[in-house]
């Protein structure tokens, strides 16, 4: 249960558990007045405790709540405490040591401590006396053994709100270093992505074993962020250099309070990437950093409101705060949105003005959610819309973004949605408009002159993977891409489509995201930058990603996919979005009639294969209606008769 402090002149629950407020006897109304104005002052996550406050308001005559102090005066202090205000403090469950989560309940004898459970500084117990003024003799009671009746306060009446089956029951729990899934205690390996509960992939990246513990020495992430830091110096005076945007203080943007599990969107995305960059030997080594600042409010303002930019500012006032459950924001979020934004903005003006040939954006919290007023989905700014939006001051008169983030970026057909010097094509989950965000269907191709330049690819169920991906690729994005022929293209790589994936629960291999990522290199003469969206799962986006980077870097794809086969379901989503942009890009036209008749010749076959299906499988001898089984032949003669006119009219 973790309570924050509402009020800072109400007691905080470190002065509780310390011993540092102590309420005085006083007369029961007086008692159960007070009691209620303290706890009115907190915000409980666990009904519980707001369960057995009632309990002892409603059944306690005259009580005094005594606290005692734990050794030598120490109190538990959070490390997200700021100007001297208590944030949280663990009794239900603390986290341990590999991001265990371990909650135990003992039931306590009289006199002793009723509850004892393991905190990351120090041990935390909280020891209630509760004094009767009735005949019986006073002892102190804990609240298991309240709940487990070995005090009856009222024997006419039941609790059945919480009865634990044994005296004794604990849960323990870790969480996957991977895909930050619980897992049970006894399990070594992960029980949905089968990583080792100790694995090193934080210290090699995707080189590390998903099956043996780290047995590696422990490299700081100080060594790494030095390596990163000399390395900006490093002058990259080719213009075939590719760049890498980073900064350390991204990864100070982290949700404040872990909820049920650890949030997918966190530090570990890029730890795990730029673990395997360095590992392989890419960055440092053969791509070049730049320096990071901060985006500007004026630069910010050409692609959002001032209603998202003062709503994110405001967040660093604040030690965490959502803008929808699923966002959040820390005291440091605003400036790693700011600092995403500008490293794109810089990447997207060095690209386009020749500086370099390519990019890669390692940046978060990611961007394609973010509207012109509201952030969502995990982002804050939309760093591919102030890339576009840089890149066009520089003198891009068209620009390409194609966003293959298993989620539809609403924020960037939004922002670009009257626009005609932005082409903006997503491939994404659909389903009709169950997926998240629910936006991105295939009939939105934006509004106010400039329909055509939306175009969204919406896959109508999951799985979908490498084989429908390049297809729509070679059939939709690659003959718009020529026709509409941009002078700098962005890609939104979110990985979250990667096989693998949580959330996305698709199956993209990094050869995948390597041969999509070489077919667009064709376009702007090169001038490509490549930016970080979603992915979840640290083993497929540091592939995947250092897999993108070596193509960036003149490498050819490993696996050749230029001729593959789509699935139906592939097939039918490429044509219906054919159909729809075939009025505004007329290149379209000749693809429609050799997909409609491969769609056809699979219809016939399905349906070919139904009819064999229900032909009658039984047939009774025709000798039969002239012997003694002249019964059994007439009555299965009738069954088949009035299948086979029930078959023929849906012929």
């Amino acid at each position: 249960m973790r309570i924050y402090q509402k009020d800072s002149s109400s007691i905080t629950l470190a002065q509780l558990n310390s011993g540092g407020a102590t309420l005085p006897r006083v007369s029961p109304p007086l008692f159960c007045h007070e009691l209620h104005r303290t706890l009115v002052n907190f915000v409980c996550e666990d009904i519980l405790f707001a369960d057995i406050a009632l309990e002892l308001l409603s059944r306690m005559g005259s009580s005094t709540l005594q606290m005692s102090h734990p050794e030598n005066g120490n109190v538990d202090s959070n490390i997200y405490s700021h100007k001297e205000q208590k944030l949280t403090q663990e009794v239900d469950g603390t986290h341990g040591e590999n991001g265990s989560l371990r909650v135990s309940f003992t039931s306590g004898e009289a006199g002793k401590e009723s509850s004892e459970m393991p905190n990351r500084d120090s041990d935390c117990s909280v020891q209630q006396h509760v004094e009767s003024n009735s005949t019986k003799r006073q002892t102190d009671v804990t609240l298991e053994e309240m709940y487990n009746n070995q005090y009856d306060f009222d024997e006419d009446e039941e609790d059945c709100d919480w009865q634990p089956i044994e005296k004794h029951v604990e849960i323990v729990k870790w969480f996957c270093v991977n895909c930050t899934m619980a897992n049970l205690d006894g399990l070594v390996h992960c029980d949905v992505c089968g990583e080792h509960r100790q694995s090193g992939i934080l210290r090699r990246g995707f080189f590390a074993s998903p099956y043996l513990p780290d047995g590696g020495a422990c490299v700081h992430e100080s060594d790494g962020i030095q390596k990163y830091k000399d390395s900006c110096f490093q002058k990259f005076g080719s213009d075939r250099a590719t760049l890498i945007g980073f900064d350390e203080r991204m990864l100070l943007h982290e949700e404040v309070v872990m909820k049920s599990h650890p949030h997918p969107e966190r530090p570990d995305r890029l730890r795990a990437i730029a673990a395997s960059l360095e590992t392989a030997g890419i960055f440092p080594g053969k791509c070049y950093p730049i320096l990071a600042r901060e985006i500007t409010k004026p630069e910010l303002e050409m692609v959002h409101a001032l209603e998202n930019i003062e709503a994110v500012d405001l967040t660093s006032r604040m030690l965490a705060s959502y803008f929808t459950p699923d966002t959040y924001a820390n005291e440091h979020s605003a400036c790693a949105a700011r600092l995403a934004a500008g490293l794109c903005s810089d990447l997207a003006s060095a690209i386009f003005s020749g500086q370099a040939e390519n990019g890669f954006a390692l940046v978060r919290p990611p961007g394609h959610h973010a509207g012109v007023k509201h952030a969502m989905g995990f982002c804050l700014h939309n760093n591919a819309a102030v890339a576009a939006s840089a890149a066009q001051v520089a003198g891009a008169k068209k620009v390409l973004i194609v966003d293959w983030d298993v989620h539809h970026g609403n924020g960037t057909q939004e922002i670009f949605d009257q626009s005609k010097s932005v082409l903006y094509v997503s491939l994404h989950r659909h389903e009709g408009g169950r997926f998240y965000p629910g936006t991105g269907a295939a009939h939105e191709v934006g509004s106010m002159g400039a329909e055509g330049y939306c175009v969204n690819i919406p896959w109508s169920r999951g799985g979908v993977g490498d084989n429908d991906y390049i297809f729509a690729f070679q059939h939709i994005v690659l003959p718009i891409a020529s026709e509409y022929a941009p002078d700098f293209t962005i890609i939104s790589a979110g990985f979250d489509a990667a096989r693998g994936d949580p959330l996305g629960c698709c199956d993209v291999t990094p050869a995948g995201y390597a041969q999509m990522t070489h077919m667009l290199r064709t376009f702007s003469s090169g001038k490509l930058l490549v930016i970080l969206e979603g992915g979840y799962n640290l083993r497929s986006i540091s592939s995947s990603a250092a897999a993108v980077i070596k193509v960036l870097l003149g490498e050819s794809p490993e696996s050749n996919l230029d001729y593959v086969s789509p699935s139906v379901a592939g097939l039918r989503t490429t044509l219906e979005v054919l159909k729809i942009q075939k009025h505004f890009w007329p290149s379209l036209e000749d693809n429609i009639s050799k997909l409609q008749s491969e769609l056809d010749s699979y219809d016939a076959a399905q349906k070919t294969r139904k009819r064999a299906k229900k032909k009658p499988s039984m047939v009774a001898p025709v000798w039969w209606k002239w012997g003694k089984k002249r019964i059994l032949y007439k009555i299965i003669s009738k069954r088949l008769s009035s299948n086979t006119r029930e078959y023929s009219m849906f012929l």
